[in-house]
């Protein structure tokens, strides 16, 4: 895995040819007028990269403004996308400190202008500035690799000390088509309990915002923020604790599955309804604390599009996931 640094603009990035453009004739491809999405194949998966800007022709149909990274993942030519075409899954949703803000400034990542470049065959690369209101820069990679697999990784800059509360709260997001069922499963045990065998969880929310959360197990940080902030999905905490940082999914046949590093201490967050009636979100929540001015920090995880045929099958896929993400 490369660590990249923020220390350059987009021009400079196109300069030192480490970006290149979507072709105007054709997705994908790397010459002429820049497009708002970049297409990527690999062996069965399909995969449409979008910045925030809304797409309606025959390679995006009726993408919304707003929504950036996976607007489409299909499994084999002409397969159903994942996503609900209107959103996008990996989506950067929220720039938080736990504070009431108004939408404009918690939604931020969807309003502030985001750049997108092909950077290789099989990886794009979204850029957005330092954010009006958060002063936070960012850039976020998609990597096709191999057998279903996307690497995702996402850094950032903090230019000032926007943060009240002395964190950085990012939230992301995954707006899931008509699943089968609009649960989440993980490897996990009672929150009472932290000592129980583990256990495959069912992770079920009853409403937006209820029960939404789910730590690890060792994930006692407390983050303040205010009684009434509202995002909802953020601080309302479930029943269960996961004991290794991956869950999945099941959608039409297919499995989708998030794994993480151990060290980046993400939460697991779930809404019946974030994409609407029956469009679950499957997301996740990750915080920088005592964040310095001018340093970048960096996450990196993968997501998995595999067809499913038992909880068994997809942990044994996963295993060597979670080995190179966290390095043995």
């Amino acid at each position: 895995m490369r660590t990249f640094y923020l220390k350059w603009t987009i021009a400079l990035l196109s300069a030192a040819g480490l970006f290149g453009c979507a072709e105007a004739g054709g997705p994908g491809g790397d010459l002429g007028l820049a497009r708002p999405y970049i297409v990527l194949e690999r062996g069965d998966i399909r995969a449409v990269i979008v910045n925030n800007e809304a797409v309606d022709d025959e390679a995006l149909s009726r993408h919304r403004g707003g929504y950036s990274g996976l607007a489409s993942l299909s499994y084999s030519r002409g397969g159903e996308n994942v996503f609900v075409p209107f959103y996008s899954g990996l989506n950067f949703e929220h720039i938080h400190d736990g504070t009431t803000q108004e939408k404009d400034i918690l939604f931020e990542p969807r309003r502030a202008v985001m750049e997108i470049r092909r950077i290789n065959e099989y990886t794009v690369g979204l850029y957005q500035p330092p954010t009006p209101h958060w002063k936070l820069e960012s850039r976020l990679e998609y990597e096709l690799l191999e057998e279903g697999v996307i690497e995702f990784r996402f850094e950032c800059v903090p230019h000032e000390r926007t943060f009240a509360n002395g964190y950085i709260g990012l939230f992301f997001a995954s707006y899931i088509e008509q699943p089968e069922s609009r649960d989440i499963h993980f490897l996990g045990c009672p929150a009472e309990c932290a000592d129980c065998e583990p256990q495959w969880i069912t992770g079920v929310t009853p409403a937006h915002g209820k029960l939404s959360t789910h730590l690890g197990l060792t994930d006692n940080r407390d983050f303040r923020h205010d009684a009434e902030f509202p995002l909802t999905l953020v601080f309302n905490f479930s029943k269960y604790r996961f004991v290794k940082p991956w869950y999945y999914g099941v959608s039409n046949g297919m499995a989708l599955v998030f794994m993480f590093r151990e060290d980046d201490e993400v939460r697991f967050s779930q809404s019946p309804s974030g994409g609407g009636k029956g469009n679950p979100a499957w997301d996740f929540q990750w915080f920088i604390e005592d964040y310095d001015i001018g340093k970048p920090y960096t996450f990196v995880m993968r997501l998995m599009y595999v067809p499913f045929e038992s909880p068994e099958q997809i942990a044994q896929a996963v295993r060597p996931h979670l080995a190179e993400l966290n390095g043995h």
